[in-house]
């Protein structure tokens, strides 16, 4: 493929194929990174994510074109301060994907490599797309409860390695072949250390806590968020602060646990592992 020469993309795109790499599709282009479907010659494709988006790309640019590109997509440009960072931040999502390893349902990493303005690294592509795009296609209920179950199980997994993703939400859960993976470690922290500012949000899919210790945020923070996207599936409605009014459309026997996982109170929130016997028990009493 071939996006408009003034692209921001269109850098990261050159720069891959210089390294060796075929590029069939520009999957996605955030401030922080791109993704993008390749192979090597005589090898299966792959989703290969670049540590390199919109933000840093003025850089990369002659300045006569800077204006333009600027004025093609909306985008700050990054100081070199800023942009090692960034790049530290990336090496940093890769080693926790890594560290991951073969968990199940968390999709893995497969290789990784640099260049010289930016990392790299490859994993498996999911053929089912990501859950934002399964509840847009009113699929059967059951379906849904057991890739959220397999959601709630890879996170648990993650948890276990000592990990804490800290958001999760409906692109962050791929599907393959029916099963759901957790992806996208850029946020993640490993539990022995803090990382990232003292406060976040709000977001819908964030719980209270980050607003006063997202760098210290720990598992109960994933099991808040995964219990806003069964709420979101179910309900077809995010959560309102101060009640839950639309529980009654959850199964009864999965209210009282996903009410418990949207506690203001990390204490109060149930285990991960919890929060799975509920989806899983739930979606196998469903009638297809």
């Amino acid at each position: 493929m071939n996006p408009h020469p003034m692209h921001p993309a269109a850098w990261v795109l050159d720069q891959l194929r210089t390294d060796g790499w075929h590029i069939s599709g520009l999957l996605a282009f955030t401030r922080a990174s791109t993704l993008v479907k390749a192979s090597r010659p005589g090898q299966e494709e792959v989703v290969l994510k670049a540590g390199f988006g919109s933000n840093h790309v003025l850089a990369e640019l002659d300045p006569a074109e800077r204006p333009a590109a600027y004025g093609f997509y909306w985008y700050a440009q990054m100081t070199e301060a800023e942009r090692a960072l960034a790049r530290e931040d990336f090496r940093h999502e890769a080693d926790l994907t890594a560290l991951a390893g073969a968990t199940d349902h968390v999709v893995p990493l497969l290789e990784r490599g640099t260049s010289e303005r930016f990392d790299w690294y490859t994993m498996p592509h999911c053929d089912g797309g990501n859950f934002r795009a399964f509840m847009a296609s009113a699929k059967d209920t059951s379906d849904g409860l057991n890739i959220l179950a397999d959601v709630a199980n890879g996170l648990g997994r993650l948890h276990q390695r000592g990990i804490v993703h800290r958001d999760v939400y409906q692109e962050n859960v791929l599907i393959d072949q029916g099963r759901g993976l957790v992806t996208d470690l850029g946020a993640a922290r490993r539990l022995t250390t803090p990382r990232g500012p003292d406060h976040r949000g709000p977001e819908v899919h964030w719980p209270p806590e980050y607003l006063t210790g997202y760098h210290e945020a720990t598992p109960a923070a994933d099991v808040f968020s995964l219990g806003v996207l069964v709420h979101r599936y179910l309900c077809a409605d995010i959560p309102r602060l101060g009640g839950h009014t639309n529980l009654r459309l959850i199964p009864a026997p999965l209210r009282a646990i996903v009410a418990a996982a949207l506690s203001d109170e990390p204490a109060n929130r149930p285990g991960m592992g919890d929060l799975h016997d509920a989806l899983r028990t739930v979606a196998d009493g469903i009638e297809h």
